[in-house]
């Protein structure tokens, strides 16, 4: 038995670990996968980006996303279903469009982040660890007025709020990141000079490494969580079927839930619901060597019309974006990769040239994969105790921010418990 078990090895999980183990706790971790970091941040877009702490939830989303709605290839696409955790959480997400609510959610988000993003220069320092990380800012462009001129107001509370993201024009944008400048129909931008890059499945696997051979957190992979039981107050065990098969109970001292878009479904067990809905997000990563990656956009990116990021992670180029409403299925379509493709070789045709773009090279070339962003309605993440049982914690809800505020909630939830004793 261990003071802490942690459900889920993503980004989360392996940082809340670390935080616990650092503190003196002893921690396991249980995951389904072969390794951390195999789920949500195994391919995500690679940004640590302060920037991009505006929620979904805006007053503008809604006749954006009317537009979207149904179009297969929109950067956001909606599949309606009996489900009504599906209509749960749209209803309460334009709830949260209202100004003032994406305010104070914006504001909470940064304040997160901007932990967190100290966090991640600290730990790499302190841990030794690199990965494929770039400290070159993220620029978002705009080819839109009104949606640069929305962004920029943004940018205005943000700054006033700690996270200095600063409006430039096109002819900025082109001394930032010249692989833009062939772009004509890009009006302006911001820029974040100190958000980052960098690759979460590098990062959240060495971190695992360290968590296990410096601290004795003990990592059990392969197992599946089957059940969690909770009496009197108190979460007594979980159920588990082990890497060999057989199903033991694991018990603790208290529990933290950090399952990304799974989340919800084992916490439904014990009567708690967690309006927690997946985005489906979808990614490539484009290989770069001495033929293209001089075309290659050095600083991470962000395509706020298209909902595309860009990092350039050394050997390849990492192009992530869109979401999908439907559901918990991770089936990879190539009608939604395809449109990702065709709009990064718009802005970057040198980085395809000579690539074949038909089905079956891309799906076989260009690395495509797809995971589930535990959304949240508001994009806040749930960090805290459970009101029902004194034991279990969440650290969960991240949605397309796990990457961004993982190291700041972890810190965060860390603090928590061990205060509460």
């Amino acid at each position: 038995m261990c003071d802490v078990i942690v459900l889920g090895a993503g980004i989360t999980g392996v940082t809340t670990a670390y935080f616990l183990a650092r503190a003196g706790k002893s921690v396991c971790v249980i995951d389904r996968r072969a390794d951390a970091a195999l789920e949500t941040t195994y391919a995500n877009g690679g940004q640590i980006s302060v920037s991009h702490a505006e929620p979904w939830a805006h007053p503008g989303a809604p006749m954006q996303v009317l537009k979207w709605l149904f179009q297969v290839e929109s950067p956001l696409y909606f599949t309606p279903r009996l489900d009504w955790r599906q209509w749960t959480w749209l209803g309460k997400w334009l709830w949260e469009c209202r100004r003032s609510a994406a305010d104070r959610n914006t504001m909470r988000i940064v304040d997160i982040a901007l932990r967190s993003r100290e966090l991640y220069r600290e730990v790499r320092k302190l841990e030794g660890i690199s990965y494929q990380h770039k400290s070159l800012g993220i620029l978002h462009f705009y080819r839109d007025a009104k949606e640069y001129e929305d962004a920029c107001r943004v940018s205005e509370l943000m700054t006033r709020i700690g996270c200095t993201r600063r409006r430039v024009s096109k002819e900025d944008i082109d001394l930032i990141e010249p692989a833009l400048a062939r772009n004509k129909d890009i009006i302006g931008g911001t820029y974040t000079e100190d958000d980052e890059s960098g690759n979460a499945r590098i990062f959240t696997q060495a971190l695992a490494w360290v968590c296990e051979a410096k601290y004795g957190v003990r990592f059990y992979y392969n197992t599946q969580v089957d059940d969690i039981l909770a009496s009197a107050g108190d979460v007594r065990e979980i159920w588990v079927t082990e890497k060999d098969g057989s199903k033991n109970a694991r018990r603790a001292g208290d529990f933290i839930l950090c399952m990304g878009s799974y989340s919800p479904l084992l916490a439904k067990r014990l009567g708690i619901f967690l309006n927690i809905y997946p985005a489906k997000g979808y990614s490539i990563s484009v290989p770069l060597d001495e033929s293209n990656e001089r075309y290659a956009p050095k600083v991470s990116l962000t395509d706020d019309e298209n909902k595309l990021v860009f990092s350039n992670l050394e050997s390849h180029l990492r192009i992530a974006g869109t979401a999908e409403l439907s559901g918990w299925n991770s089936y990879l379509p190539f009608n939604r990769i395809k449109p990702l493709v065709e709009r990064s070789v718009e802005l970057f045709p040198g980085v395809f040239s000579g690539m074949k773009l038909d089905h079956d090279s891309i799906m076989g070339n260009l690395n495509p994969w797809t995971g589930l962003r535990p959304a949240t309605p508001s994009n806040v993440p749930y960090v805290g105790r459970s009101k029902k049982y004194r034991n279990l914690w969440f650290n969960t809800g991240h949605g397309t921010l796990g990457w961004t505020m993982g190291m700041g909630t972890a810190e965060r939830i860390a603090k928590m418990l061990i205060d509460s004793e």
